[in-house]
């Protein structure tokens, strides 16, 4: 079968109008016998198995795949090892499931329990059916201490429900809420979502997005005419909107692709809270020489701009991990920071990491909520984690104030002071004042500090040289008059007029007070910007060569998870976030 869009051919093995095979309900080895009674049940039985499965009919099922979607069952079965174990199957007044399917799907071996709504049986909406129906596949998931995934595709509440709609998303919102930190939770958004069919996805650990999707708490239509705005679905609740904002983590092409996402990030996550993340046996090596990062320094501060060069440090945490694999998180925002999940030594470890490549890797209220939430995820689930520090600062400024850069920035504090799983930092280059006071070091309760050689700590930046040497600057600009004035009537003697003697030495006396201002910086960094009082003071455990950063913490995280005793979270809970 194929039916052409304007946009592709869609084509399917199935044939939807080939005849259905007579189903017979005989024993193996039976004496043949006329039906009776008994085979009629049994018929009946088959039927409202198959119910579920046949209760869109040909024609709804055409119009999906003409929208470029799969059918919610076929999503399950790309998803899923083998067939489903599907669950509450007849639920509903039509006994056809109630628009939504829960299942237990094994998914790389690990049972997963997963529901998605079927949008070819009344668009997918929720009814108070199908809230009970959800709450009950949540509590099993928390009983039985294994994952969700959920495939939305959800129009909302079912209007004609009344208000038994909204007590199914009631009971649903609950029910996932209560077992968020207990088991990890995966949503892929597909179609049109809108109302509850976005706030119910959002409360999972991870949110996949496709490329022409749609959610938003109101659709285009009711904000064209509260607010009189024409928008489009895109342009309102498109991945684009929803990448930059931090409500979805991860944007995808197609279908196809956030499946194979939700596969993916199924590797690097535990099925609980009280369990390690699957080990996974690794050929490479935790010795490797990581050269690389050899090459892409010296590339780096050999050049003009010396320790002012961006480098970007995706390429650090690439050559730390198991054959340079790693899984990024909000890779759309706020790309001052990296947050990410790989291996070491077969082990999964969390990335967090200035990237200096942008905007020299300040902290701004985007990178530390992003920051925030990473962590604070990690620390659920007992996966150790790595922090990168290559960043001046907080970014500074009045727009960033206004937004609350002080309740943001101690939002990614917090998480770090509570983190409990083994952390490590590596100081890669800069590591200035507040920065570095709140980015995981022995103070913060990180386990293992230690840094590259290029690394610089200080309370401030170059800008420190104003407040360092700020006698010696005094004297070199209060000279500045008197050396003008020498030097101007030095050139008169030599023959210049008195405009142009005053012009010249100007020009000579301001090169004068470069040359000693950039003496005193070097000095600065010289003295100060540097790992030297930091390893006195034992706020760094080592000097680790850039060639040998991977077995140095390879075989460390090991010792620690060695170690670790993977528990629920049961220290206080804060009252912020």
């Amino acid at each position: 079968m194929t039916a052409k869009t304007s946009q592709e051919l869609i084509a399917s093995l199935d044939n939807p109008f080939a005849s259905q095979q007579e189903v017979e309900f005989k024993v193996p080895g039976q004496v043949a016998s006329e039906p009776g009674l008994y085979e009629t049940t049994l018929r009946k039985g088959w039927e409202l198995q198959q119910r579920p499965y046949r209760a869109a009919g040909i024609k709804s099922i055409q119009r999906q795949h003409q929208k470029n979607r799969m059918t919610v069952w076929e999503r399950i079965r790309f998803l899923a090892d083998d067939e489903p174990t599907v669950l509450f199957q007849n639920w509903g007044p039509n006994l056809d499931g109630a628009s939504l399917v829960t299942a237990l799907i094994t998914v790389g071996g690990r049972d997963v329990a997963i529901y998605g709504h079927d949008f070819t049986v009344r668009a997918g909406s929720m009814d108070a059916t199908n809230g009970k129906k959800l709450a009950r596949l949540f509590e099993l998931a928390a009983k039985r201490r294994i994952p969700l995934v959920g495939l939305n595709d959800s129009a909302g509440a079912y209007i004609p429900a009344g208000v038994g709609g909204l007590d199914g998303y009631a009971d649903a919102f609950t029910a996932l809420r209560k077992i968020s930190g207990v088991v990890p939770s995966i949503m892929c958004m597909f179609g049109f979502n809108a109302g509850g069919g976005s706030y119910l996805p959002r409360q999972g650990s991870f949110l996949i997005q496709p490329n022409d999707t749609f959610f938003g708490l109101t659709g285009p239509g009711v904000v064209k005419s509260v607010l009189g705005e024409d928008v489009t679905p895109d342009e309102l609740g498109g991945p684009g909107v929803h990448s930059q904002s931090g409500v979805t983590d991860f944007c995808v092409p197609n279908e196809v692709a956030a499946l194979r996402k939700v596969q993916e990030l199924l590797k690097y996550l535990p099925c609980n809270n009280a369990s390690l993340a699957p080990r996974q046996q690794s050929s490479d090596p935790v010795n490797r020489k990581t050269w690389d990062i050899d090459i892409l320094l010296k590339k780096a501060f050999n050049s003009p701009t010396g320790f002012n060069t961006p480098i970007d440090i995706t390429i650090l945490i690439q050559q730390l991990c198991d054959h340079g694999d790693f899984l990024e998180i909000q890779a759309e925002r706020a790309r001052n920071t990296i947050t990410a999940l790989g291996r070491m030594g077969g082990n999964v470890v969390g990335f967090v990491a200035n990237n200096s490549a942008v905007a020299s890797g300040q902290i701004d209220i985007s990178a530390a909520y992003k920051n925030a939430r990473f962590i604070r995820f990690c620390n659920l689930y007992n996966i150790p984690i790595i922090f990168l520090e290559d960043t001046t600062g907080f970014l500074p400024g009045r727009e960033q104030e206004e937004g609350g850069i002080v309740q943001a920035g101690r939002a990614m504090l917090d998480a770090i002071v509570d983190l409990r799983t083994p952390r490590f930092l590596v100081l890669v280059r800069n590591a200035f004042g507040g920065a570095y006071a709140s980015y995981n070091n022995y103070p913060t309760g990180a386990d293992f500090v230690v840094a590259l050689p290029t690394t610089r700590v200080a309370v401030m930046g170059p800008a420190g040289v104003e407040y360092v040497y700020k006698d010696e600057l005094r004297k070199i600009r209060a000279a500045v008059p008197e050396k003008i004035e020498r030097e101007a009537q030095a050139q008169e003697q030599a023959g210049l007029s008195a405009d142009e003697a005053r012009k010249m030495a100007e020009q000579l006396v301001g090169n004068w007070v470069k040359s000693e201002e950039q003496l005193l910086s070097q000095r600065y960094e010289r003295e100060l910007m540097n790992p030297n009082e930091a390893l006195s003071l034992g706020s760094i455990s080592q000097i680790v060569m850039p060639s040998d950063l991977r077995q140095v913490l390879a075989e460390h995280m090991d010792f620690c998870l060695r170690h670790y005793e993977p528990t629920p979270l049961s220290s206080v809970q804060r009252e912020f976030h």
